[in-house]
């Protein structure tokens, strides 16, 4: 599957013809300056929480591209007050079909807000099962005992999980909770954007080979194949 990262916790995966977009913050990321979000494509924007390093480039995407939105309840209320027709709510313990496959949504431990500070339900992980492979995304995530649900329901080929630690988890929590999913490949998000969670990349990258587990960091803009 070929996923491109766009910096902080933003990617997206090509799957069918389709591509899914995360969680898009791009035009605010100091990192991510040579992405220019008008380039991006997407046919879906997955927000897994309402905190504006997830959702600040998202109507926008949404939009020019006509993408459609997926998030809980109160973000699916968000943007379609601000006028977005295309969206669809997906609470955790939801499953939901789509043209390139299945996404379930899981409770992802983290607080959720909207840039106004009100009140955005609670944060979100998903799964997708599709043709091309099986994948979870746990958004901003603490680790928790929860996350060995996800692959009673499908056998990842890989994880998402954020890394970079104090508003989330740190290496030694992702590798735990890559062994939970039963996953051998992690791509990093989260980690290096404010200054309170760089991340000793050579380090992390070790400490999960030490695990069994490879360690996907891809440069902002760039894709790769999991």
């Amino acid at each position: 599957m070929k996923i491109t990262y766009y910096g902080h916790s933003c990617f997206s995966a090509a799957i069918s013809g389709k591509h899914i977009l995360f969680d898009p913050f791009i035009s605010g990321n100091e990192l991510a300056h040579a992405i220019d979000i008008n380039s991006i494509e997407a046919d879906y924007i997955f927000l897994s929480h309402g905190h504006f390093d997830h959702i600040l480039d998202a109507a926008a995407i949404a939009g020019r591209t006509g993408a459609m939105l997926v998030g809980i309840f109160e973000i699916y209320q968000y943007f379609t007050k601000q006028g977005l027709e295309k969206a669809h709510p997906l609470n955790p313990g939801g499953q939901v079909s789509f043209d390139f496959g299945s996404a379930k949504s899981f409770a992802s431990l983290h607080s959720s807000s909207f840039p106004d500070g009100s009140y955005a339900g609670i944060a979100a992980g998903f799964a997708l099962q599709t043709a091309a492979g099986n994948f979870y995304y746990s958004g901003d995530a603490a680790f928790t005992l929860d996350m060995q649900l996800v692959p009673r329901w499908a056998k990842l080929n890989f994880a998402v999980l954020p890394i970079g630690d104090v508003l989330t988890m740190g290496t030694d929590e992702a590798i735990e909770a890559a062994k939970l999913l039963n996953v051998t490949h992690v791509l990093g998000v989260h980690y290096d954007t404010f200054p309170a969670i760089k991340l000793d990349k050579a380090a992390a990258i070790q400490a999960f080979a030490n695990a069994g587990i490879t360690l996907h960091l891809p440069g902002i803009g760039t894709s790769i194949d999991i």
